[in-house]
C-alpha cells in the first residue's frame, strides 16, 4: 500500500516540484514547472513518435550472447542480461522497426537507458546496423533516437567494433541517398555519442540532455580547469556547432515530419 501511495507522486529533480505521476505521464514526462524532461523508455518514445498502430518491430528475436564468459565476482554477464530483460520487458537496450510518422514510412531505433545503461553491445551495434541496411535497401528516411553510457564493458573490445560497424553502414546508406536524423536524450554519452548519433544529416537535441564523450568530472580532472556553466548540455553543445537544434519533447513528431516531408521527400 505504501508503494502504491509513493508512486502517486513524483517530484522533479531540476526545480523540485511535487507533481501526480498521472499529470506528468499526460505531459509527456515533462515537468509541468520548468519543463525538465524525465527519461522515458524506449516504448514510451515510441507511442510519442509513430502514428498509433504503425509501429512493426524488427529483429526481436536475436538475443545478445556471452563472448568473453564475463563475470564481476557477483553475476555472470547472462546472468545480468536475463535479470535486466524481466525488469525492463524488453531483451536489449534498442528497439528497431518500421512505423509511419503522420504517413510517412520510416526506419526507427529508440535506445532505453533503463537496460543496463543504454550501453552498446554487439546485439545493439547488429540491430541498429540492420535497420541502416533495411533502410538503405527500402529507401525509407532513417531515424535514431539515442541514450546511452557509451560502450557496454562486458563485451570489451567486441562492444568498441559497433562504432565502426554502424559508422560504416551509415556510410553505405548516405551513399545511396539516405537521410538519416539524430535525435539525442539524456544522456547521450560514450561511444554512441563517438559514432552513429553525431552522424546524422540533422542532429535533433531534447532540451538540456547531457551530450558528450567522457563525463565533465572526468574531463576537469584530467585538464584540471573548471567547465564553462551548462558544459556538455544541449543548449551549449548547439551553441558550439555539434547540434542542430534543441527540441521540446512535445514538438519531437512534428519537427521530424517537417525535416523528412521537406528534406527527403523533395530530394528523391
Amino acid at each position: 500500500m505504501m508503494a502504491e501511495i509513493e508512486n502517486l507522486w513524483v517530484k522533479c529533480p531540476e526545480c523540485g516540484t511535487v507533481m501526480y505521476t498521472s499529470d506528468l505521464q499526460e505531459n509527456l514526462s515533462v515537468c509541468l514547472n520548468c519543463d525538465y524532461h524525465f527519461r522515458i523508455s524506449a516504448k514510451e518514445r515510441i507511442e510519442l513518435i509513430a502514428d498509433k498502430g504503425t509501429f512493426k518491430e524488427q529483429f526481436a528475436n536475436i538475443v545478445s550472447t556471452d563472448p568473453l564468459n564475463f563475470f564481476d565476482g557477483k553475476e555472470t554477464y547472462r546472468e545480468k542480461l536475463q535479470r535486466t530483460m524481466e525488469k525492463t520487458g524488453i531483451n536489449e537496450a534498442v528497439i528497431v522497426g518500421t512505423c509511419q510518422i503522420y504517413g510517412i514510412d520510416v526506419e526507427l531505433c529508440v535506445m532505453d537507458f533503463n537496460f543496463l545503461g543504454g550501453s552498446m553491445g554487439s546485439l545493439v551495434g547488429e540491430k541498429i546496423t540492420r535497420a541502416i541496411e533495411y533502410a538503405a535497401k527500402h529507401k525509407l528516411p532513417l531515424v535514431i533516437v539515442s541514450t546511452s553510457g557509451g560502450a557496454r564493458m562486458h563485451e570489451g573490445i567486441l562492444s568498441l567494433m559497433q562504432m565502426a560497424k554502424t559508422s560504416a553502414a551509415l556510410s553505405y546508406y548516405k551513399s545511396n541517398g539516405g537521410f538519416y536524423i539524430s535525435v539525442l536524450t539524456d544522456p547521450t554519452t560514450g561511444g554512441v555519442t563517438a559514432s552513429f548519433a553525431m552522424l546524422g544529416d540533422v542532429i535533433i537535441a531534447e532540451p538540456k540532455a547531457l551530450i558528450g564523450f567522457a563525463g565533465p568530472r572526468v574531463i576537469e580532472q584530467t585538464i584540471r580547469q573548471k567547465l564553462p556553466e551548462g558544459f556538455q548540455r544541449a543548449e551549449f553543445v548547439r551553441d558550439h556547432g555539434f547540434v542542430d537544434i534543441v527540441v521540446h519533447r512535445k514538438e519531437l513528431k512534428d519537427i521530424l515530419y517537417k525535416l523528412i516531408s521537406i528534406i527527403y521527400n523533395n530530394s528523391r
